[in-house]
C-alpha cells in the first residue's frame, strides 16, 4: 500500500470516529449537564461583569465548535475566570453532550447591535466567509457568528489581536483590523439570523 493510499485509509478512519463521537453524544445528557451554564447563557442582554461585553448565544452553536471553546477555557487558552472554573475538571463526554444539546437549540431573538456600518463590516468580512459562512450542517466545525452580540464579537476580536485568545489563524486574520473596522464586521454579523439564546 502506497503513502497515499495508507494516508488516505488513516483520514477515513479519523472521520468516522468524529462521527461515531458525535452520535454518541447524549443530547438529554447534555441539557442536564448545561444546567449550571444557565445562569448566564439564558438570558438575553445578560453581561459579563468586566470588562463589559454581553454573554454570547449559544443555541444552535456547532458541536465541533462548542466542544473546542470548552477545551480551550479548561486549557486556559482563552481568559475568563467563570468559564475557566467551570471546565476545568469537565469530561471531554460532558464537553460532547453539551454541544449535542446546544446544536438542537432554536430560536430567533434578536441580538444586541453596536452602531457599527453593517454594509462596510460585508466587505470587511469576506474573507471571514470561507470559515464563518453559517454552516451547521453535520461535520461543520467552524464557529457560527450570525445572530451573536456585536460587543460579544468585538470583545473575541480585540482578545485574538492581543493574543489573550490563541489561535494563530485568527491572529493573523484580525491584526491589521481597526477598532472601526471591528465595530462595523460585528455589525454585519448582528445583522444575521443564526445564534439564538437558550431557553
Amino acid at each position: 500500500m502506497n503513502k497515499k493510499m495508507i494516508t488516505l485509509a488513516l483520514g477515513i478512519t479519523a472521520l468516522s470516529s468524529v462521527s461515531m463521537m458525535a452520535k454518541a453524544a447524549s443530547v438529554d445528557a447534555g441539557k442536564d449537564a448545561f444546567e449550571t451554564c444557565r445562569g448566564c447563557h439564558t438570558s438575553p442582554g445578560t453581561s459579563n461583569a468586566y470588562p463589559t461585553y454581553y454573554v454570547p448565544k449559544v443555541g444552535g452553536q456547532v458541536p465541533a465548535y462548542t466542544v473546542a471553546a470548552l477545551k480551550a477555557y479548561k486549557k486556559s487558552d482563552r481568559p475568563h475566570r467563570t468559564m475557566m472554573a467551570n471546565s476545568y475538571d469537565m469530561s471531554e463526554k460532558t464537553m460532547e453532550n453539551i454541544a449535542a444539546y446546544l446544536a438542537t437549540v432554536e430560536g430567533s431573538d434578536r441580538a444586541i447591535a453596536n452602531g457599527g456600518n453593517a454594509a462596510n463590516g460585508k466587505k470587511l468580512a469576506e474573507a471571514c466567509m470561507a470559515c464563518h459562512n453559517d454552516d451547521s450542517s453535520e461535520g461543520a466545525s467552524n464557529p457560527r457568528l450570525a445572530g451573536q452580540h456585536a460587543n460579544y464579537l468585538e470583545k473575541a476580536m480585540q482578545d485574538y489581536q492581543s493574543g489573550a485568545r490563541k489561535n494563530a489563524l485568527m491572529q493573523s486574520m484580525v491584526q491589521d483590523f481597526s477598532e472601526d473596522d471591528i465595530r462595523d464586521i460585528a455589525a454585519y454579523f448582528v445583522s444575521q439570523k443564526g445564534l439564538t439564546a437558550v431557553k
